[in-house]
């Protein structure tokens, strides 16, 4: 089994929020929230572990500030531990915002997932070799 580098360890999009997507404030309906970042901590766990994987749970979704209809936002995941099977995820959604380069996430939340055979089943992923860029040395 092949240790997993820290590239495929992350996923990164964005999207623009349109008028269906919003409730009637004017802002992204947090399901439609759930949903862009159940699709983001997917995408981060499958190309991390190289296979068929399942959301078993969603925890600590935080929403800190409203996301207004035609904003561009900017969809990162990270995988933050990983068992033998499974994967936390850290989803943070956040402004796409030029004028500001540190910007704070709007939606930050935590999934985990797991990784499984094809009848369904936990399977083992390969250990990783670093959950984190910084601690890459070149």
């Amino acid at each position: 089994m092949q240790a997993i580098g820290a590239q495929r360890s992350e996923a990164r999009f964005l999207e623009v929020v349109l008028p269906e997507q919003a409730n009637h404030y004017g802002t992204l309906y947090g399901a439609n929230a759930l949903h862009i970042m159940g699709k983001a901590a997917f995408i981060c766990a499958t190309r991390h572990a190289r296979c068929a994987v399942v959301m078993a749970k969603a925890e600590t979704i935080e929403f800190v500030r409203p996301i207004r209809i035609g904003s561009i936002i900017d969809i990162r995941a990270r995988i933050v531990e990983q068992g033998r099977s499974s994967m936390t995820v850290v989803v943070d959604i956040l402004p796409d915002n030029p004028d500001a380069p540190e910007a704070t996430p709007s939606v930050t939340g935590r999934f985990m997932m797991v990784a499984v055979d094809d009848d369904g089943a936990p399977m083992l992923i390969p250990p990783t070799v670093s959950l984190y860029r910084e601690d890459i040395r070149s």
